[in-house]
């Protein structure tokens, strides 16, 4: 795995990951070389961040209060493999880093051959859903993004 700003030590980092989805590269998500378009990574976040936040409960809450809601305030991907149609991805996710109104998820993606072909980071910032501010992380929240 190339070396990326976020990651310190490889080896630790990539086994803190828990969860995961299975990911099929789609023909859609490809160019006329079976090559995975560069923003398919993005909609695969997408997919494991949500799934990860409904494995926490965090939807639940967030409908309950309604006050606030999480935000994606910025996203990164590096990519380490080569990623073709029909491919089989596992993709993980983990909270790397909870602060006051934020906190860094992190993801991995390994091919079926079990390389990592894709590592990311994206910042979830919670807001005030009327102003679009930044608010306190619930508590409640908080506690389910925490690992156990």
């Amino acid at each position: 795995m190339k070396r990326t700003s976020y990651i310190e030590s490889p080896e630790n980092w990539v086994k803190e990951f828990v969860f995961y989805v299975p990911v099929k590269v789609r023909f859609s998500e490809t160019d006329m070389f079976g090559h995975m378009n560069n923003t398919a990574p993005f909609i695969y976040f997408e997919e494991a961040r949500i799934e990860f936040m409904k494995s926490l409960g965090i939807f639940d809450i967030a409908k309950s209060e309604w006050q606030s809601i999480p935000v994606v305030a910025d996203l990164q991907c590096d990519f380490h493999q080569q990623i073709y149609f029909d491919d089989q991805l596992t993709l993980y996710v983990k909270v790397n880093y909870i602060g006051t109104t934020s906190y860094d998820l992190h993801y991995l993606a390994l091919n079926q051959s079990n390389e990592v072909c894709l590592t990311g980071r994206g910042r979830v910032v919670q807001i005030n859903k009327d102003t679009g501010k930044p608010v306190e992380i619930p508590q409640e929240i908080k506690g389910l993004l925490v690992p156990k």
